[in-house]
C-alpha cells in the first residue's frame, strides 16, 4: 500500500438490519472480520489462527460453548447505552449503518462497524463499543500510559483499512454510571496497515483458500484449548502417535526445562518453608486475635489473620450423596475431563 491514503470506497457485502445471527455468521465466513484479525496476528486472548481457520471452513466454531456467553450478551445489550454515553461525553454525533462492508481491492477484508461518528470537521470516524468488568479496566493502561488493548487496536486498524477512514474512537464501560467509562482514540498508520494486509492475505489465500491449516504459534493454553475443541475428548483406545521429527527434537529442550523447573521449585520451596516458620511464630503470638500491629524502625505493619468460611463437600460425602440421593447427584454434580501431560526420557541400552 502506498504511504499516502488512496481514494476508494468500501463495497457493501450484505445488509445486516434484519439478518438473523446464523446467517450473519455465514456471511462473515466469506472473509476476515475485524475481530478475526488479532487471531491471525497471534495476539488474540481468545483464539488461535488455527481456530479461525477451522471456523472459516465450518469444521468447528471456536465460539461454540464459550464460557463467557453472559459477558458477550451483556456487551450486546449495553451497546446502545455505551454509545449514548460516548455522545454525551464528547458531543459528537453518532449513527449506525447496518451493513457488512468489504475492501474493494482486498476483498477478503470485511467490516461490520458498531457506530460511525460525524466529526466537527466534517470527516467520518469509527466508534467501537466495548464493555468490561471493573477489575479488567487496567488492560486499558500500561505503565501508567493510556493504551488500547492490542486485540482491539488491531480490530480498529482493520476497520480503518476497509472503510478508508483515518480515526477510530473506543468507548468502554466498566461500571454502572456514565463516569465509569474509558474513551480512547487512535489514528491511521499506513505502514502498520500494509503489514496487516499482508498477514491477512497470507492467512486467507495460503491457508483458508488452499485449505492448509496455519501452524500453532500461540501460548500453550490457547493451543491446548484449540486442540480440545477440534479433536474432542480423549480416546484411550486410539493408536500411539509417532511425533514428527521437529517435535521429537523439541523434547530435548522440554526435558531441560523440566530439570530447570525442578531446581527453581526447590528454591521456591525453601523460601516458602522459611516464610511459613515466620508466619507460625507470628500466629502463635496472636492467639485468638485476628489482627496485630508491629513497628520496626521507621516501618509499621498491620497483620490480619481472619477466618475464611466457604462451603464444600468432601469425597466421602460425595459418595454418600450418590448412593442415597442419585437423582440429586445426577442433577447437580458435573463431570469434567482433564489430561496430564508427562514426558519420560528413556536412555537407550548399550548394545
Amino acid at each position: 500500500m502506498p504511504e499516502t491514503r488512496s481514494a476508494y470506497e468500501p463495497l457493501v457485502l450484505v445488509d445486516t438490519a434484519n439478518l438473523p445471527e446464523d446467517e450473519w455468521l455465514e456471511w462473515r465466513r466469506r472473509g476476515i472480520g475485524g475481530s478475526d484479525a488479532a487471531a491471525i496476528l497471534g495476539v488474540s486472548p481468545f483464539a488461535t489462527a488455527r481456530d479461525l481457520y477451522y471456523d472459516k471452513l465450518k469444521v468447528v466454531s471456536y465460539e461454540d460453548g464459550e464460557s463467557n456467553w453472559v459477558a458477550k450478551k451483556v456487551g450486546h445489550l449495553l451497546e446502545d447505552l455505551v454509545a449514548e454515553i460516548f455522545h454525551v461525553k464528547t458531543g459528537f454525533q453518532i449513527y449506525q449503518v447496518k451493513k457488512m462492508f468489504y475492501h474493494p481491492v482486498y476483498t477478503y477484508m470485511l467490516a461490520d462497524v458498531d457506530y460511525f461518528i460525524r466529526l466537527p470537521n466534517g470527516k467520518t470516524a469509527i466508534l467501537e463499543i466495548k464493555t468490561t468488568n471493573y477489575n479488567a479496566k487496567d488492560h486499558w493502561w500500561c505503565d501508567g500510559r493510556e493504551i488500547v488493548p492490542i486485540n482491539y487496536e488491531i480490530q480498529g486498524r482493520h476497520y480503518m483499512c476497509v472503510m478508508n477512514v483515518d480515526e477510530v474512537y473506543y468507548c468502554c464501560l466498566y461500571g454502572n454510571n456514565e463516569n465509569e467509562v474509558i474513551i480512547r482514540h487512535i489514528e491511521r498508520d499506513l505502514d502498520y496497515e500494509a503489514e496487516l494486509i499482508a498477514l491477512e492475505g497470507n492467512f486467507w489465500n495460503n491457508h483458508v483458500q488452499a485449505q492448509v491449516p496455519p501452524p500453532y504459534t500461540e501460548d500453550g493454553d490457547l493451543i491446548i484449548e484449540s486442540a480440545r475443541r477440534h479433536f474432542g475428548p480423549a480416546d484411550e483406545n486410539a493408536p500411539v502417535i509417532e511425533l514428527s521429527v521437529p517435535l521429537a527434537s523439541s523434547l530435548v529442550r522440554y526435558t531441560e526445562l523440566q530439570a530447570e523447573k525442578s531446581e527453581l521449585n526447590r528454591e521456591v520451596k525453601r523460601v516458602e518453608n522459611e516464610m511459613k516458620r515466620l508466619q507460625g511464630r507470628i500466629v502463635a503470638e496472636m492467639g485468638r486475635s485476628c489482627t496485630a500491629t508491629a513497628n520496626s524502625g521507621d516501618d509499621s505493619y498491620t497483620i490480619t489473620y481472619k477466618p475464611v468460611i466457604k462451603p464444600g463437600i468432601d469425597k466421602e460425602s460425595l459418595v454418600r450423596l450418590r448412593a442415597q440421593h442419585p437423582d440429586i447427584y445426577e442433577e447437580y454434580v458435573s463431570m469434567s475431563e482433564s489430561r496430564r501431560f508427562y514426558v519420560k526420557r528413556s536412555l537407550e541400552e548399550a548394545a
